[in-house]
């Protein structure tokens, strides 16, 4: 059982060739939701893996073992249990436990903090901030809001500013916010997974740029206005999604390049099916491990 419970912790390694793979090909949508499918079931498979391992070395002692009622010498052998290997996996399991409770409390603070920001320059849809710094980006909450400063609208003109509110809009509108925290759970459980989470956060973007030039109708002009507030302001930190997210210039190159023509259905497939392919493979791994260790304990009882 130790031995196949390293698929589902090192798969992740596979996923970050997988997803530059599969990115040129797919469209924003379609890649946004595969690969953020994709690192939450690899993050539950690889967390999955480290319980089980550390399941399987505390049913070994002799306080667990007496009562579930089953013999642990049996149940050592029916399953093969490394008690090293599992020591360590219960380490981790609690370590990555406690991280993961520091950054959902570090999220909860963070929107209470911001949400009584901006409520102190306006409680509409759009919020405009005081301050020379350039900034815009989109937060959940209150219906959602897109917060932009002076600073950006200074940096833009008219055009540039209604393609630059329509990307932080299609942020909001198709719930951008909740792949993000997806993507930041599953990088907290697996940090094996952060080039993935970062392939899955450029296809967010390129999702609502394309959402914003499909709105305004000029792929050109939403480039120069994602380009220009790169330029003029800053990355915003936090949860937040902001138009000056992601790799800019590839964000750019994409909008000033020709979308490609629908056709070619088979290469996305089979890509898709690749992703699609390691995630499940990490799933029915653990699945098949929890199934092994329930049969040994049921053996072991017979056994004890």
């Amino acid at each position: 059982m130790t031995t196949d419970l390293l698929i589902p912790l090192l798969l992740p390694l596979l996923a970050l060739p997988a997803a530059r793979l599969v990115e040129p090909y797919l469209p924003p949508r379609t890649a946004s939701w595969l690969l953020t499918g994709a690192c939450v079931v690899l993050a539950a498979g690889s967390t999955a893996a480290l319980a089980l391992l550390a399941f399987s070395g505390l049913s070994l002692l002799p306080a667990v073992a007496d009562l579930g009622r089953w013999s642990p010498q049996t149940l050592r052998t029916e399953n093969g249990v490394d008690v090293p290997v599992s020591i360590a996996a219960g380490a981790v399991l609690g370590v990555l436990l406690v991280v993961l409770t520091r950054a959902v409390l570090r999220y909860v603070r963070w929107a209470r903090r911001l949400s009584r920001e901006l409520d102190v320059h306006g409680t509409g849809e759009l919020v405009l901030l005081p301050g020379a710094d350039a900034v815009a980006f989109a937060v959940p909450g209150r219906g959602g809001r897109v917060a932009v400063s002076t600073g950006m609208l200074a940096a833009l003109d008219p055009r540039e500013r209604t393609a630059l509110l329509a990307h932080e809009r299609a942020h909001l509108a198709f719930r951008h916010h909740l792949f993000l925290i997806a993507l930041t759970l599953s990088v907290t459980l697996n940090p094996l997974l952060r080039p993935l989470s970062s392939s899955a956060r450029f296809a967010l973007e390129r999702w609502a740029d394309e959402a914003a030039a499909q709105r305004i109708g000029d792929r050109t002009l939403v480039a120069h206005a994602v380009a220009k507030a790169a330029l003029a302001g800053r990355p915003h930190h936090g949860f937040a999604l902001a138009a000056t997210g992601g790799p800019v210039p590839r964000r750019v190159s994409a909008l000033l390049t020709p979308p490609p023509r629908a056709g070619g259905r088979l290469p996305v497939v089979l890509l898709s099916a690749l992703v699609i392919g390691l995630a499940g493979l990490s799933a029915e791994t653990a699945l098949d491990s929890a199934a092994d260790l329930h049969d040994g304990i049921e053996i072991a009882q017979i056994g004890r």
